[in-house]
């Protein structure tokens, strides 16, 4: 996506926001920490629209001997915006010399090549696994968005990229943003102690509005179309129960403790969202997950224009039940164990940088890895449910045969084939 003038306010506000945090402490600058001189870090931005643009402010914020040193994408205008906008906000800061602007569908790897100590992976999730293996194997640290990918094949990958980032001893930082907000840590921790009681069910929503388009315009290949507007197609993203809704279904598995359902039968389809312009993604998803201990997870998602929106994660136990609303900022827990979160609150995308260099400074290295891949297979697991009409339980999620998109890409290509996806038709793979 461009970098709009939303995207550079939004810089700037956060940049103001992020002045009042603590700033990160270096311990021992002199000391050389998984092979990366603690004097400078050099980062590596990987996809240059609004999320990796805004990642790459945070990151920029998070430490004061951090610059941004390289950029990859495959859109000139892309890359230039977010370079544009970060260089008003952090100046020197931003050292990418033109010959460290990286262009084309192989920019992931020359970035890894140009001496960069951390990576930001924030083009769209179809990439994701590719680009967050080289990665690892390159020895980087690595601040990798959500989702993780788009297919199980992917997350597959990144299971075994996370197993190896341990082994490298490498940092790997998710953007499930929720796991560094404060309010939401100290929801979670109290469910997690108990405050609830034994859970019985999770209701968990995302339904939002309609998202951002790019009419086509004069010389774009189909291609480009599709890659500009890689939302609406389910090989690229996903489907937004994958590329939006993960966060709630991250949620409810923070709220489980990490226990993974064992199956998932649903529904979703396209009411509105009818045109070609939206290529084949469905326009709301209604799933239930079970799990082995009897626990019901309810989730609903939907982007529709003039609805009723609503963004929770409600955990109901044989205690009481407790409310995390992200859209209201309300966190409560009623019943036997009342509380109301009433601290601060805090910058959760700067937190997530400032937690991340923090742990390359200090050698205590963070991996977001397994939860962030077993997030993302279980937003999977329910489009795969929604799009078949069948019952698909974990492990036929997990050893499933789809792989979604091409294995080679250029602007020259053929898209693969726009099909909607008919429940009781479609056929699980």
């Amino acid at each position: 996506m461009n970098a709009s003038r939303r995207d550079v306010l939004k810089m700037a506000g956060m940049a103001i926001a992020g002045s009042a945090l603590p700033t990160v402490t270096i311990l021992n600058p002199n000391k050389v920490y998984a092979g990366v001189n603690s004097e400078t870090l050099k980062v590596g931005l990987i996809g240059c629209g609004g999320r990796g643009s805004g990642a790459a402010n945070q990151a920029l914020k998070a430490d004061p001997n951090v610059v941004l040193h390289a950029m990859g994408d495959i859109f000139k205008d892309k890359m230039d915006a977010s370079h544009t906008n970060l260089t008003k906000v952090h100046g020197a800061k931003v050292k990418v010399d033109e010959e460290r602007k990286f262009l084309g569908f192989d920019a992931f790897q020359k970035v890894l090549d140009s001496g960069v100590d951390v990576v930001i992976l924030a083009t769209p999730p179809h990439f994701r696994p590719e680009h967050l293996t080289a990665a690892v194997k390159a020895g980087k640290h690595v601040f990798c968005e959500k989702p993780v990918a788009v297919d199980a094949a992917g997350v597959r990958k990144v299971l075994e990229a996370a197993k190896l980032a341990k082994q490298k001893n490498v940092s790997l930082m998710s953007g499930f943003c929720w796991r560094y907000h404060e309010p939401k840590r100290a929801s979670f921790n109290r469910i997690l102690d108990g405050a609830v009681g034994d859970i019985s069910a999770i209701y968990n929503t995302y339904d939002t509005g309609t998202l951002w388009s790019f009419p086509r315009q004069p010389g774009w290949t189909d291609a480009e179309y599709v890659l500009r507007n890689w939302t609406y197609y389910t090989w690229l993203a996903g489907d937004h129960i994958v590329e939006q809704a993960v966060h709630s279904l991250d949620m409810m598995a923070w709220a489980m403790g990490g226990k993974l359902p064992v199956s998932a039968v649903g529904t979703g389809g396209r009411q509105v969202r009818t045109d070609s312009l939206f290529g084949n993604v469905f326009d709301h998803f209604s799933i239930v997950y079970d799990y082995d201990n009897g626990v019901k997870g309810f989730h609903h998602s939907r982007q529709q224009a003039n609805c009723e929106n609503s963004y929770l994660v409600e955990t109901i136990g044989n205690k009481g039940r407790a409310m995390v609303n992200c859209a209201r900022n309300h966190h409560e827990i009623y019943g036997q164990n009342p509380w109301k979160y009433d601290g601060p609150s805090n910058d959760m995308y700067q937190t997530e940088h400032n937690e991340l260099f923090a742990s390359i400074r200090s050698g205590n290295h963070v991996n977001d890895g397994e939860f962030m891949a077993h997030s993302t297979l279980t937003a999977i697991m329910g489009r795969m449910a929604a799009y078949t009409g069948k019952r698909i339980t974990w492990d036929q999620a997990l050893n499933s045969t789809e792989v979604l998109g091409p294995d080679t890409y250029s602007f020259s290509m053929t898209p693969p084939a726009i099909e909607v996806a008919k429940p009781g038709i479609t056929a699980f793979s």
